[in-house]
């Protein structure tokens, strides 16, 4: 009897020493199980390439879109977040010709000339320190590249475009509440002004807007927007990458160091950039063609911040594409103007209307600020790229391109 007892003491023992071992395994495969069941059954876990950023809904649900416009005490400072060849000058030139803004085109150049080969990425802190000084109507920080005492009015890039710079009181040939575009030579006869008198000019203007091309990362320029006396909104503009890419073709010799500051910061991560094939020799052209993968990458970082940013920093933030700016202007600008605290105005949006509906687009003048056939510069592309060209820029650009609603013309969708 006392045998048997002790069998079954025995029994008990091993069986509740068995399910201690193996009873965390087999409430682990159970849960993996569920999971793996519903992998098989949600579309969105099984189709890992599918998109993160529904454009139509993001551009809907911006926030400050709505908003009726409202005057505040407090400046507000625009920041266009874009890269090279995507339609920046243009979107710039529309905030130019409002009467209420101070307008700087590419002001921090002048960092990436100073600081030349510096990879884009390490140069971010120069270049948003530069835009904070300038945001706030300080000018002086352009000495510290320029390495000159005598300062003036034609020190800051892009002056003889520059509707404040061009008008009056600065200047006599133009005034800043006419739409029009400056013609270069006549504002280059304007007298020589130091850069104290545009300083007292700049404080006069109720919205200051930078555009530039020397932000890669938007996340880096989260400490300007956290400043609450700075009031900081970013714009960002998105291109077709393909029409990016035929548009840096175009003009590589040009953007030749500035590619290699970009390829620079692949460098300085320790990977390389994609290959053009057999056929591309040439450094340019290598360059050319690197970076624009490189850009598609920013672009997907910009996105993944915005989509995980804080309501605050939505709240502060709108975007565009070129081909919805070409195509709808008035409404575009309309929409943009409110995100920026300005009231159109029918001349405002005749001039866009004008700029988008010339005769012709060449891409022989990849830099003139002029009128153009919208619908033909959207798809130079087609005719400037080859196949091959085209199908390279779906491969490295594909998950942007569904992202923003790019339809693939060589790659499948996947």
């Amino acid at each position: 009897m006392k045998r048997k007892v002790w069998r079954v003491c025995v029994f008990f023992l091993l069986a509740s020493s068995l399910l201690l071992v193996l009873g965390p395994h087999l409430l682990d495969y159970g849960a993996e199980s569920k999971v793996e069941e519903k992998r098989r059954r949600s579309p969105a876990l099984k189709n890992v390439n599918a998109p993160f950023w529904d454009y139509n809904k993001l551009k809907n649900a911006t926030p400050r879109q709505e908003r009726p416009v409202t005057r505040s005490r407090s400046k507000t400072h625009i920041y266009v977040h874009a890269t090279w060849r995507t339609g920046s000058s243009f979107l710039g030139e529309l905030f130019n010709q409002h009467p209420d803004v101070f307008y700087l085109y590419e002001p921090m150049w002048q960092v990436w000339q100073a600081l030349y080969p510096g990879d884009a990425r390490s140069l971010q802190g120069g270049v948003r320190d530069m835009m904070s000084a300038l945001f706030r109507c300080d000018f002086s920080a352009l000495r510290l590249y320029m390495g000159t005492r005598n300062l003036s009015i034609y020190s800051v890039f892009g002056w003889k475009t520059n509707k404040v710079i061009c008008s009056e009181p600065l200047c006599a040939h133009y005034r800043k509440c006419d739409v029009q575009l400056v013609d270069e030579q006549v504002c280059a006869k304007c007298p020589p002004k130091n850069l104290a008198d545009l300083e007292r000019e700049c404080r006069k203007y109720p919205v200051v807007v930078i555009k530039d091309v020397r932000i890669v990362d938007l996340e880096a320029l989260l400490p300007l927007i956290r400043d609450p006396e700075l009031n900081l909104h970013v714009l960002q503009l998105f291109r077709d990458p393909r029409a990016v890419h035929c548009s840096r073709l175009v003009s590589k010799h040009a953007l030749l160091k500035e590619s290699i500051q970009i390829l620079r910061t692949r460098r300085h991560q320790g990977t390389l950039g994609i290959s053009l094939g057999r056929k591309a020799t040439k450094r340019a052209d290598l360059y050319v063609g690197n970076a624009i993968e490189l850009i598609c990458d920013h672009w997907h970082k910009d996105m993944g911040f915005v989509k995980d940013a804080p309501a605050w920093v939505k709240s502060r933030y709108a975007f565009v594409r070129y081909e919805d700016l070409a195509l709808g202007a008035a409404e575009e600008l309309r929409r943009l103007y409110r995100f920026a605290n300005l009231r159109s105005s029918q001349a405002l949006e005749e001039f866009a209307f004008n700029m988008t509906h010339g005769e012709k687009y060449s891409l022989k003048k990849p830099f003139l600020i002029s009128s153009r056939d919208a619908k033909e510069s959207m798809f130079a592309w087609r005719n400037g790229l080859s196949v091959a060209q085209i199908s390279l820029v779906e491969q490295r650009c594909g998950q942007v391109m569904r992202s923003l609603g790019y339809q693939n013309v060589i790659v499948g969708e996947g």
